[in-house]
């Protein structure tokens, strides 16, 4: 499990970017596999699950994640739990209560988890390239707000996703980027093959983060270059396999 230095120093909040090490799966989901998405055993998630929720020294029940849809939809939990799968579906989560785990699963597109801990206020957001653009983190930040954070005392951290130097996009990709602001054209290069590029997501992630007026950092790691570490779509796919496992990045506060 990685650590990021800045939530780490946050009296009363416990974070974790988890690895895919620790785990009961085998195969291509070897081994901490926390999905049911994926179609590994059921029965193999929810151990990996439970492994996860008792480093914060909580129950399965406790680890809520959401059935991830793209999407910049956020839940605010209070004292409600639910069942995975049959999670409802959104792309991020936050609260203001101890004794829950806010999570969400990735395995290239990037976690962003956020805390406040004057206010007693944390985040988790799954941030692939359309959440990204359509703004999932902002939405979170601005959630956070309605539960009492400020702006100026949150933190932001992205964690592990696929790298500047890993992730080629096609010809089409950059409009859409160019299109909601022509300075995001510094997160693009062109890639070796012809009329595709290579994207800067956590880049793209940060820059949104800090023009929302938030503190971020990111921890810079690789997923499809981590092998050992990390799942990756991408590089499932470059390999001809057709599904993947699924890191957990995950952040509570203490009671």
């Amino acid at each position: 499990m990685i650590e990021d230095k800045t939530l780490a120093a946050l009296d009363g909040v416990q974070h974790g970017f988890f690895t895919r090490r620790g785990g009961v799966s085998s195969g291509l989901y070897s081994s901490l596999n926390c999905g049911y998405g994926s179609g590994d055993s059921p029965d193999n998630v929810r151990e990996n699950r439970r492994r996860a929720a008792e480093k914060f020294a909580l129950g399965p029940r406790d680890l809520l994640t959401v059935h991830q849809i793209h999407s910049t939809e956020v839940l605010t939990v209070a004292g409600e739990r639910w069942e995975s799968p049959g999670a409802p579906k959104a792309d991020a989560l936050v609260s203001d209560r101890p004794g829950v785990v806010l999570g969400v699963l990735a395995a290239d597109c990037a976690p962003v988890l956020l805390a406040d801990n004057h206010a007693g206020v944390i985040g988790a957001a799954h941030a692939g390239w359309r959440g990204a653009l359509a703004g999932v983190v902002e939405a979170t930040i601005a959630a956070m707000e309605k539960l009492g954070s400020r702006r100026d005392q949150m933190r932001a951290v992205v964690g592990p996703c696929i790298g500047r130097d890993s992730y080629e996009v096609g010809p089409e990709f950059p409009a859409p980027f160019l299109k909601q602001d022509e300075a995001n054209a510094r997160f693009f290069r062109a890639a070796p093959r012809a009329g595709h590029f290579m994207f800067d997501l956590a880049g793209y992630l940060l820059a949104r983060v800090g023009r929302a007026g938030v503190a971020a950092t990111a921890t810079g790691h690789d997923t499809l270059t981590g092998t050992e570490d990390f799942f990756s779509y991408r590089r499932n796919t470059l390999e001809g396999v057709r599904d993947y496992g699924r890191g957990l990045s995950a952040i509570a506060l203490r009671d």
